[in-house]
Order: C-alpha cells, then structure tokens, then sequence
C-alpha cells in the first residue's frame, strides 16, 4: 500500500487498511462480521424498583461506598447548577445528576507523585480535607473508605489518626477521578438488563456529561504541575474493561504523553494538515462521513483494531476547555447521536485525544468510539495485522441507517445531518 493509501478493498472484498497516525495494519475478511454485537442478556430478571438507586456502588443510595465527592452538576427547578465539595451530610441529602469522585484505586496514586516530584496538595484541597475530617460522619467515612483500601498488613500498626494523615489526602489532592451519572438502569427500563448509557441520557443531560467532563480535565492540569497529558476515556460494559455496569467517565493526569499523542506528534510536525488531509478529507473521498453539525464530524474511521466511530472538533481551538459554548454543544449532540446509533448493548471504548499543553503542534480535540465486537488472538499478536470485523464502509452504512431512525423518532439533535445529506466541504477541520 501506497504511503497514502489508508485503505484498499480487495477483488474479494476484503479491505486492508492503514492507521495514517500510528501506522497500526488492520483487515476486514468478508464474512467475519455476520453476528450479532450487542451482549444478549441471560435470563433477565424483572426489574426491583430499589435496585434503581441500589445496583451497584456508584448509585445514589450508596453514596457513601465512594470516596469525599470533589464537585456535581444537579437539576434544580429546571436549571443546571454546580457545587463543590460538599460535606458528607450535604452530599446524601440531595441528588446529583452527575458526580465527580476519586477513584478509589488510582492508574497513578498520590504517593507515586510525593515519591517522584515530591508533589503536594494544594492548600485549598487541604483545608477541605481538614473540614471533611473535623465533622465526626466526614472522618467515619473516610475511614470505612481506607480500611477497605488498605489491607491489615499495610496499616503496620498505624493508629486511625495516623492512617487519615498518611492516606486521606489521595482523596482529596489525588488526580485520578470518576465522573458518574445517576442512573443505572435506564428510566423505561423494566428487567435487570436495561442499563442507562450514554446514548440513553437525552442530549441536555449528555452535554452537561460532556462539560463536566471537560472541566475535571482542566482542574487536573491546574491541580498538579507535573501532568504532561490528562487522560479522559470511558469504558461501558464489562468486555470494554468496565468495573460497574454504571454509566461514567475516568479522568487521570499521567507524568507522559503516551505512545498515540508522540506518534501523532511526530506525523504533524511533518504535515501541520494531517487531520484534515489523512483524516476528514480522505473520509470524505472515500464516502465514509457518517454525519455531521456546524461544529463538529464524524466519520467511519480506518485503521483500527475495533469498528471506530471518529470524531473531530472543527473549531480552530485544540484544547477542549477552551472551547465556546456551542461547540461543546455541537461535539456532545454528535457523539451523543453516535452513542445512541450503538445502543447500550454494544461494549464499547469512549477515547478522548486532545493537545496537550506546552506542545507547539497543533492537534484537534477528537474522540472515539470503540466498539468492542471481537477478541484479539494469537494472529494478532504474531502479526500485528488486526482482524477488524467490520468494514468502514458497512460500519458507516449501518450507524448512518441508525441515526436516521432516531432522527425520525425525536431521540437525537434535529441540527444533525447525516449521510449524504452532509456538505462537508474540503479540508473542514479549523484547528491552527
């Protein structure tokens, strides 16, 4: 294959593909891809009205099973409205619709930042520990927290006092958290396996997932000097690398910039325009654009181990928080929209690339979906040529079908323009 040819169909139908960013080799063999994708539930079992605010550690009955809450976003009377830090009586007395935690058990934990930088909270998330811990259920929490955190052995004789001055703060400095949303199972759900995802919130709710989101990237890298890059994904359902079947999101600040952002870095120092050029406007040649709004598209990507749905910020700024306000908007209603094409029953990896601060290549905000439909094997890993199960082409025939039915049904943004009804003119992307 030619150093721009990312993808060729074969006389038999297969198609070879290229990754234009991480040079990754992937097939699609005819054939392959004649299954079902979504998980077929086992004897579903109707559905317990408590179990709605019960199923599993990240619901709002079991707030106290997840460590002090950093910030959320609740309705109020029809109005969205943030708080921060709340103490643990303000915390079970209210519900939120979408929470931001410390992950209990960190990528990176606090003591690997004392260790290696000699990091330290900052003074604001210290007095919050102090007031957390002064109120006697805040401490008793906190506790209950780190005894089921830190094994008998690890305590090595320490006293409660000297296990919170030694471990509590990691839940108030840490920088590794989890943005929840309320529900578990989806409003309309009736049995055990009608779970809520994210193509089941309606597109107000997903956009204040989507903002609240950018927000905990953007406290991460002000939080903590030593980030090179804050990584945001969300993995939904269990194939997918899923702990809880419960809709969230992770944010993690690490000490690199990782393989993909180098590997990309390198191709755009070399072509400034590679994602318009070997992203969108290859998309575009080959009739892979799925759908599109005044802010952002998506396309069938190419090149990857899993049916990958991409999409691209067309504002000319890279970092998401320094997006306006419509065009968060715009990006969560498209990747709402695609959420919602898979269905919560599909597995799938939610990746969010963005440029990280301090690089002088300018690099779009875009994300993925992954649809976790295959097993990686043997051929694979003797390869390196990935058997992707479906090819760009039916994944965006199928997603495009999909979305017109839910345009159709009032489920999706009505400004989305899907299939062919999309003039995504050449070269789109305004990044700079």
């Amino acid at each position: 294959m030619g150093p721009t040819d990312y993808l060729r169909e074969m006389a038999d139908g297969t198609f070879k593909q290229v990754n234009p960013f991480t040079g990754t080799q992937v097939w699609t063999v005819p054939g392959r891809g004649d299954r079902p994708l979504g998980l077929t539930a086992v004897a579903p079992k109707p559905l317990d009205e408590a179990a709605r605010t019960s199923a599993c550690a990240f619901c709002s009955d079991r707030y106290v099973q997840t460590p002090p809450e950093k910030s959320r976003v609740s309705l109020t009377a029809g109005r969205w409205v943030s708080q921060h830090g709340l103490p643990l009586g303000a915390v079970l007395s209210s519900l939120a619709e979408f929470r931001r935690i410390p992950n209990l058990y960190e990528i990176l934990p606090l003591e690997y930042w004392r260790a290696n930088y000699d990091y330290r909270i900052r003074a604001a998330d210290r007095a919050r520990m102090t007031a957390y811990l002064a109120d006697p259920a805040g401490r008793e929490h906190v506790l209950e927290l780190l005894t089921t955190k830190v094994r008998a052995d690890q305590r090595d004789g320490l006293s409660d006092d000297a296990l919170l001055e030694r471990d509590a703060s990691a839940f108030f400095g840490g920088t590794h958290d989890v943005i929840v949303a309320r529900r578990h199972y989806a409003d309309e759900a009736s049995n055990d396996s009608q779970l809520a995802s994210s193509g089941t919130l309606n597109v107000d709710e997903h956009h204040q997932y989507v903002a609240f989101t950018i927000d905990a990237i953007r406290d991460l890298y002000e939080r903590n000097p030593h980030a090179q890059y804050v990584a945001a994904f969300q993995n939904w359902l269990k194939p997918a690398g899923a702990s809880f079947d419960h809709l969230h999101k992770q944010v993690v600040a690490i000490d690199e910039r990782g393989v993909q952002v180098e590997l990309e870095l390198g191709r755009a120092r070399v072509n400034p325009q590679i994602y318009n050029e070997a992203g969108v406007d290859y998309a575009r040649e080959h009739n892979l654009i799925i759908a599109e709004n005044d802010h952002a598209i998506a396309f069938a990507g190419f090149g990857h181990r899993y049916p990958t749905l991409e999409l691209f910020s067309r504002s000319e700024h890279c970092a998401p928080w320094d997006h306006a306000a419509q065009e968060i908007r715009g990006m969560s209603d498209l990747l709402h929209a695609l959420h919602s094409a898979g269905g919560p029953d599909v597995p799938c990896n939610e990746e969010w690339h963005h440029q990280p601060p301090g690089v002088d290549v300018a690099m779009p905000w875009r994300i993925m979906i992954k649809w976790r439909v295959s097993t990686l094997a043997g051929f694979e890993g003797g390869t390196k040529i990935y058997l992707n199960t479906i090819s760009p082409t039916a994944l965006r025939e199928r997603v495009v079908t999909r979305l017109r039915e839910l345009r159709a049904d009032g489920a999706i943004a009505a400004d989305i323009r899907i299939g062919d009804d999309a003039n995504v003119e050449q070269s789109p992307l305004r990044y700079r």
